[in-house]
């Protein structure tokens, strides 16, 4: 409390930035896990109905199943019986919709990590504008006072880095994850595609 005010009114909206994003910052480590968004473990049995083409049993689990990946999977047992162009597409549209989601919040961790500092500097900048107003006014008096007054208004920018760096850490690392997962609902969305369509890729002359 004793910095808040010692920083003046711009250390209330980085504290409320920092609030924000501890909070983003753990309901999305929540939220991307790898349980939740890519159980493969999960659809292991809707991938043996497909390959059975029980097609009916496969819907009614992914229906059941709430993750994205298992939507995507949905959105291509719904669309079975059109050509295989259509099918794709519809699987995309629902892993653009899942990819969206995924990202939801991170861009706001990159806002407050490019705000905070601004904020920081521009409390600096109103603190060091009194303290010139004052040594315009009664000239440089005591020193301890003066050095006192611009430590004060260093403050600001102190704790706008002490902000925007963890901000901007967690959203890196929170970017690279939903990244990865994004790349993982890719590649089994084509696998379960080819899987649907009943394709089967040919064999390189590698594996041959």
């Amino acid at each position: 409390m004793d910095l808040l005010s010692r920083g003046g009114v711009f250390m209330i909206p980085i504290a409320v930035f920092s609030i924000m994003a501890v909070a983003v910052f753990f309901e999305r480590l929540w939220t991307l896990r790898r349980r939740k968004v890519l159980p493969y473990e999960d659809l292991l049995e809707v991938e043996a109905l497909i390959h059975r083409r029980e097609f009916a049993e496969a819907r009614t689990l992914c229906q059941q199943n709430k993750s994205p990946l298992a939507q995507v999977v949905l959105a291509g047992v719904q669309y079975r019986v059109a050509p295989r162009p259509i099918i794709q597409e519809k699987m995309v549209g629902k892993g653009k919709a899942s990819a969206i989601d995924l990202r939801k919040g991170i861009g706001l961790l990159q806002t407050i990590a490019s705000v905070s500092p601004l904020l920081g500097l521009l409390g600096t900048v109103g603190g060091m504008i009194k303290v010139f107003d004052a040594i315009s006014m009664g000239g440089v008096g005591d020193p301890g006072s003066l050095a006192t007054g611009i430590s004060e208004a260093l403050i600001t920018t102190a704790a706008g880095l002490c902000v925007a760096i963890p901000a901007f850490l967690g959203q890196r690392y929170l970017s690279n994850r939903a990244a990865r997962f994004i790349h993982g609902l890719e590649d089994y969305a084509g696998h379960l595609l080819d899987l649907i369509t009943g394709h089967v890729p040919e064999e390189s002359e590698e594996e041959k």
